[in-house]
């Protein structure tokens, strides 16, 4: 074989090496774009469903004691609606929940960014989703029941209005993490 030749051949072994190279970190780079996005999308949907829930709840801030009946009935319909009445649709918050946690443990797993961002969202979104399905959300369904006195609404309503803030502040925290890291 002629030196020319050997020389084309190298250069085609290298040139195929490089791409082959350059498709893995594509491959790799795309698999990292697919769990932001996941999380990103998640943390969005997330957010917004608790500024809706925050729109009702924070009629509690403006009474002390019992609340007015028609703050009672107007939060009331509401946790009614989105809790028991929109089945199956209420199933879909739990659903990005876990999205975003995989999503978030996914981060961790391919190593990318610095060990306290992937480890502070996966604590931060957990100690958040953990009462929100163990506390607010049997709250939220007892309080859209109206079954219980004018009292103990009340007190249920401000409960729900108090995960819901530390909640929005937590997956705040998160997206402002996530966002730091890329």
């Amino acid at each position: 074989m002629s030196p020319k030749a050997r020389l084309c051949q190298r250069a085609l072994r290298a040139q195929d090496a490089n791409g082959t190279a350059r498709s893995a970190k594509a491959a790799a780079r795309q698999q990292r774009d697919f769990a932001m996005h996941t999380f990103a999308a998640g943390t969005g949907f997330l957010l917004a469903v608790l500024w809706f829930d925050l729109m009702f709840d924070v009629q509690t801030r403006k009474h002390g004691g019992v609340l007015p009946a028609a703050v009672l009935t107007s939060i009331s319909a509401y946790y009614r609606r989105v809790t028991t009445e929109a089945y199956p649709m209420n199933r879909l918050v739990a659903a990005v929940m876990l999205l975003t946690l995989a999503a978030i443990c996914a981060e961790i797993w391919q190593g990318e960014n610095a060990w306290w961002i992937g480890w502070g969202s996966l604590l931060l979104a957990g100690s958040g989703f953990v009462p929100t399905m163990m506390r607010t959300v049997p709250n939220a369904r007892r309080l859209g029941s109206a079954q219980d006195s004018a009292g103990e609404q009340s007190r249920l309503a401000r409960a729900v209005c108090r995960d819901h803030m530390f909640s929005f502040a937590r997956m705040s925290c998160v997206l402002i993490l996530q966002l730091m890291a890329h």
